[in-house]
């Protein structure tokens, strides 16, 4: 009786295991066309009394870079994100490129965002221009060379595995990521681009595919284990 009770608590731990996993991997596939989102996974371990156990891992890997032509949208060609400030005061990191002017005239993302400390595009600017060390210079009409008028940030962080996921494609630090670090003289970042997820469409089917099959296996076997405990009862009967 105890190993048919063991068997079904294994397949139903089996189970649970595999049904919070498909919601990692339906995650993933629901954010394939968000920009710069990087994929969760969720690594399974066998413990010594047999149950499996999990980890959720992200992966960090490079996303593919697709050009726009809008001179708003940059990208990260590398590690690191940008700091964001909402108007409360409240900081956040993200690598979706995708800004706009604001109504006051600064950077922000699409959900109004400040970029950095505050980038202001002057009234007269017919064109800016952004540097892969995020340097932005205006230009007007009257003077051929540009004027600095600010620079897009980059930080990273030690364990950004330890970053928590917040609302519209933002990061938090914790104390597991750390502090966020100013990257200097660099050259990561890439205007008129935008960064793609690193979601696969091929793994990320192949891995519903064989998530369902394993739990319709732990469910036929419980269903098997379940029938010879009844028949075991009533011989015993």
């Amino acid at each position: 009786m105890k190993n048919l009770q063991g068997i079904i608590r294994k397949n139903t731990n089996n189970v649970l295991n595999q049904w919070e996993k498909l919601g990692f991997v339906a995650n993933n596939l629901a954010n394939y066309n968000t920009r710069g989102y990087k994929g969760v996974r969720f690594e399974q371990m066998l413990k010594e009394d047999g149950y499996l156990t999990g980890a959720i891992r992200t992966d960090y890997s490079q996303g593919s870079i697709q050009i726009t032509s809008n001179p708003y949208d940059i990208a990260i060609n590398g590690q690191g994100y940008i700091p964001v400030f909402s108007k409360t005061g409240e900081v956040a990191y993200t690598r979706d490129g995708a800004l706009k002017q604001g109504l006051d005239g600064y950077l922000v993302t699409s959900d109004d965002w400040i970029v950095g400390n505050g980038i202001k595009i002057p009234t007269n600017c017919y064109k800016f221009e952004i540097k892969p060390n995020g340097d932005v210079y205006s230009y007007d009409k009257a003077q051929g060379k540009g004027k600095k008028i600010g620079n897009i940030p980059l930080v990273r962080f030690a364990n950004p595995e330890g970053l928590e996921q917040a609302d519209m494609n933002k990061l938090r630090p914790t104390d597991e990521s750390g502090e966020a670090v100013l990257v200097k003289d660099h050259n990561c970042i890439v205007q008129n681009n935008l960064e793609n997820s690193n979601v696969s469409i091929m793994d990320s089917v192949s891995d519903m595919l064989r998530l369902n099959a394993s739990m319709l296996a732990s469910t036929r076997m419980m269903k098997v284990v379940d029938d010879m405990y009844n028949k075991s009862i009533n011989i015993r009967e």
